[in-house]
């Protein structure tokens, strides 16, 4: 964990993880200056990541029922910075509470959309059910899923790994790159069922529309997350 203070904390719920590979130079031409494609055995990964926002608050203030819970859905891919630190890039995050998407944008001048979301868990099935439509959009997406088989962590060095166990995200404003950091302890995952995914937000970040079934695809039940303020990177 970073020494320095955190500036935050959150719980990030009921992660659905869905992936799927590109050809690198696709993802490449995509980035700002000072990152290039971290690469898994030669192919890029653009992720689609539905999930719960919970207990949401800064770090010395209670939560607040209206405000610390809400839903988040984003696109990103990974990347490495001129330094090879590994990290996450945002395309899109879109989030259904005003407030949560002001202050992001803002404090962490990440691309947060305002959208109309819900979700709701099937009451035996333990299905989640959950749907998303980003704020002019005409398109909803709507995704179904439930975990098949007990949680276990990612192997090291395994493409689980890479996919989730990511501590760093980087974001650009002005021609300025930044960079911040994140905590929580590794990921319990499990495999996932499916029955319903939607590509929308994939399209919406300018790639073309994807048509067949993701690459690859887990679920966690969750984790706390420590969050750090943003740091301006030094150009190499």
């Amino acid at each position: 964990m970073p020494e320095r203070p955190f500036v935050m904390w959150q719980s990030w719920k009921r992660l659905l993880f869905l992936h799927w590979e590109l050809d690198p130079t696709e993802i490449q031409r995509t980035l700002p200056k000072g990152l290039t494609v971290d690469p898994w055995h030669g192919q890029a990964w653009i992720g689609l990541i539905p999930f719960f926002m919970c207990g949401v608050r800064p770090r010395y203030c209670p939560t607040l029922p209206w405000l610390s819970d809400f839903l988040e859905l984003n696109v990103r891919t990974y990347v490495r910075d001129a330094s090879g630190r590994p990290g996450v890039w945002f395309y899109s995050l879109d989030c259904n509470q005003p407030v949560a998407v002001a202050i992001a944008r803002g404090l962490f001048r990440l691309p947060y959309f305002h959208a109309r979301m819900k979700a709701q868990m099937g009451p035996e099935s333990e299905m989640v059910y959950y749907d998303c439509r980003r704020s002019g959009s005409s398109t909803a997406s709507h995704y179904e899923y439930r975990a098949r088989e007990t949680t276990r962590r990612a192997v090291a060095g395994s493409l689980e790994e890479f996919l989730v166990e990511r501590y760093r995200l980087f974001s650009e404003k002005d021609g300025v790159l930044y960079s911040g950091e994140v905590w929580h302890r590794p990921y319990e995952i499990s495999n996932v069922e499916v029955p319903r995914w939607c590509p929308e937000p994939i399209l919406q970040a300018g790639f073309g529309r994807i048509t067949h079934p993701p690459d690859h695809s887990i679920m966690a039940p969750g984790v706390d997350v420590k969050i750090f303020p943003l740091e301006r990177v030094r150009s190499m």
